[in-house]
């Protein structure tokens, strides 16, 4: 029958699918057939009285009483049925007694219950708030992000819900108050947009160690990332047209291998949003996936005129299955920790990208040979057409020479 694992502190509980609450209900029902079938046995068996009005009264009170008695049984078997349930989803894994427990943090936890009561469609009879699992290992800085005045400024502490946010605490809880408005002056019109370097003063610089643009500009944040603040000088602004090694592709012999058919993308860890502003100059539109370490990539990003999504890869996609022609990903498709982790991540960029559609792997890092391997069978699993497919080195600036992989694979049709 299989089996479901929950993760709980350091421990792993495991369940037998389908056993713990089927067998609950099925020993509840062969009590009450036991029971019915003994009192209709016991009705029909009972010797002649010459009093039969008064036996039958006594007979069907007594029956009243044992039928009360299963009923309640009923009820709290399913309490604690629906009980073990929330259990196990992992619904009621906040311990909301705790003291120091923010009471917004109460309010939005709480359950509702349907104004008409249970849901035909979908089965539930109550609401249940949207909030990670992983939020239970970090329920004091939850509590202390969910601590504020209802109706007033939220507090200016956006790193501190990132810091839930890579911690596993995704999604978060919804607050009830206004989050810091920065004027956004100086912006320009799109297309212009692209190309022409952000001003500092629509940005919220709070909680970073660079209080400017200009202190970002020759940083090297992320292997993807380098000196990519600098829209005007250095190489940025010839990326995915001007190739600087046999590792880099160029936009439009990819969308050539499109055939036409690439209108919108997906890109991960998308850097300062060079390549969705390469696309969009092609009529494509690409939603960049970000957050904001070291820098304030996804105003940065929202400021060129280009969609920025604020997640972490360890988010499932909040995408319908099979929507995108083309997803593009770097390094940062390079999430570490076991194995597997990269197959979840992989197993959803399959799920969002259309049949036909495109994955480019743009200078994937790898460490060793191993992981170059362990990457490269992972790709064969799902069977897709190698297009192109680069293995090169490149300097690291200490002489020491890195190896990259880059390529571009089309998804097969499955039926």
């Amino acid at each position: 029958m299989g089996s479901v694992s929950l993760k709980i502190g350091d421990g792993t509980a495991r369940f037998k699918r389908a056993t713990l609450c089927s067998s609950a209900v099925n020993v509840l029902m062969l009590f009450s057939v036991l029971t019915t079938n003994l009192f209709a046995l016991y009705a029909f068996t009972s010797s002649p009285n010459p009093h039969p009005l008064h036996h039958s009264h006594k007979n069907i009170s007594l029956i009243s009483e044992q039928v009360s008695l299963i009923l309640r049984e009923i009820d709290s078997s399913q309490k604690k049925l629906a009980q073990m349930e929330k259990e196990l989803l992992g619904y009621e894994s906040i311990d909301l007694s705790r003291p120091n427990i923010a009471n917004e943090l109460k309010l939005f936890l709480k359950q509702h219950e349907l104004p008409l009561g249970k849901d035909s469609r979908t089965g539930i009879t109550e609401m249940v708030a949207s909030v990670g699992h992983s939020c239970e290992k970090s329920v004091d800085l939850l509590s202390q992000y969910m601590n504020y005045k209802v109706n007033g400024p939220c507090p200016d502490d956006w790193s501190l819900a990132q810091k839930l946010i890579l911690r596993g605490c995704e999604p978060l809880p919804r607050r009830r108050c206004f989050a810091k408005s920065i004027p956004k002056i100086g912006l320009y019109s799109f297309p212009i947009s692209l190309w022409k370097n952000v001003s500092d003063r629509i940005m919220n610089w709070s909680g970073l160690g660079c209080k400017n643009v200009q202190c970002l500009i020759g940083k090297k944040l992320n292997r993807d990332c380098v000196g990519c603040f600098d829209l005007v000088n250095g190489y940025e602004n010839q990326r995915y047209v001007k190739p600087r090694g046999k590792n880099d592709f160029l936009i439009n012999d990819v969308l050539a291998l499109g055939s036409g058919g690439i209108r919108i993308g997906f890109d991960l860890g998308g850097g300062s949003g060079s390549f969705a502003a390469r696309m969009a100059e092609k009529n494509v539109t690409v939603v960049t996936a970000t957050l904001n370490i070291d820098a304030p990539f996804s105003e940065f990003i929202a400021a060129r005129g280009i969609f920025p999504l604020y997640l972490s890869l360890d988010h499932k996609f909040p995408f319908y299955n099979n929507l995108f022609d083309l997803v593009h990903a770097g390094s940062g498709l390079d999430v570490g920790g076991r194995p597997e982790k990269l197959e979840f991540l992989m197993f959803d960029i399959d799920r969002i990208l259309r049949a036909g559609g495109l994955f480019w792997l743009d200078n994937f890092y790898c460490a060793s040979d191993e992981k170059k391997m362990a990457l490269t069978r992972l790709i064969e699993q799902f069977g897709y057409k190698k297009l192109k497919w680069v293995v090169g080195d490149k300097g690291n600036g200490s002489g020491k020479p890195e190896v990259y992989l880059s390529a571009v694979l089309q998804k097969p049709v499955r039926v």
